[in-house]
């Protein structure tokens, strides 16, 4: 048998390591796993029926060993579901400003107790100054909390947020090649932003354009949390609504 010259044998090793970071790295049940945990509570539980994160985060392909963000992840659902995904070399960094932290506080002392997610950090921090850093992220997800960062409403403890400014931390963040996971509530066709601060909504089609002028590229959306029987009128807090909303599923990559 002719010997391969040395050069393309290191061609080749290049190659498989390639192929094998993009399919073999990447284990198909530990999302199920993480969502199986006994440790997981009752209520959340009881939330993965409304939110289906076996589907959310199946988008984002979250893996063994990342770093990812939480940010704005109030008491802290996503995150313990993700440490379970990213397990003992990965980390989970936990995101609130104060106002979040004052909503959040007691269910999060409960999840967090006696270090029961050692690899979840929580951090409670302005939202101009979260240390993201550069490139230190593998991924981030805002659930159901983007819309806030066009609300200024300091009667309910919510002081305005420099939407630009706050974007542009998350996208100097992660690394090239890291993913933006966006789930929020639907506003009305046309809207815009216009109706954050009174629906808590924002428009799909503004998110897009949005982290599109910061950078980002849109990936793709899924309808799993889609609900054609949600006309965008209510409040998204209002109970003939609330759990049911239609709403948005969008994955976002920085170059």
């Amino acid at each position: 048998m002719r010997a391969i010259p040395l050069f393309l044998a290191a061609c080749l090793l290049v190659v498989a390591g390639c192929a094998s970071v993009g399919s073999g790295a990447h284990d198909p049940d530990v999302l199920a796993t993480a969502l199986a945990n006994p440790a997981r509570s009752d209520a959340d539980r009881e939330r993965d029926g409304r939110d289906h994160p076996a589907d959310v985060l199946a988008l984002a392909n979250f893996r063994p060993g990342m770093t990812i963000a939480d940010i704005f992840g109030g008491g802290g659902y996503y995150s313990e579901i993700i440490a379970g995904i990213v397990g003992a070399k990965g980390q989970v960094r936990l995101i609130n400003n104060p106002s979040y932290d004052g909503y959040a506080k007691k269910g999060l002392a409960t999840r967090l107790a006696d270090n029961r997610l050692p690899n979840v950090h929580y951090e409670v921090s302005p939202p101009d100054k979260m240390a993201l850093g550069n490139a230190t992220l593998d991924g981030a997800l805002i659930v159901m909390s983007y819309h806030d960062l066009y609300v200024n409403d300091p009667s309910d403890n919510w002081p305005g947020i420099d939407a630009s400014q706050f974007i542009d931390q998350i996208v100097a963040g992660l690394k090239h090649g890291g993913v933006l996971l966006i789930v929020d509530h639907q506003a009305r066709a046309g809207s815009g932003k216009s109706d954050s601060q009174a629906l808590h909504r924002i428009e799909d089609t503004y998110a897009i354009a949005d982290f599109k002028a910061h950078g980002l590229d849109f990936i793709s959306s899924i309808p799993v949390l889609r609900n054609s029987g949600d006309d965008h009128s209510l409040n998204v807090f209002n109970p003939a609504i609330r759990g049911k909303t239609d709403r948005f599923v969008h994955l976002y990559r920085k170059p």
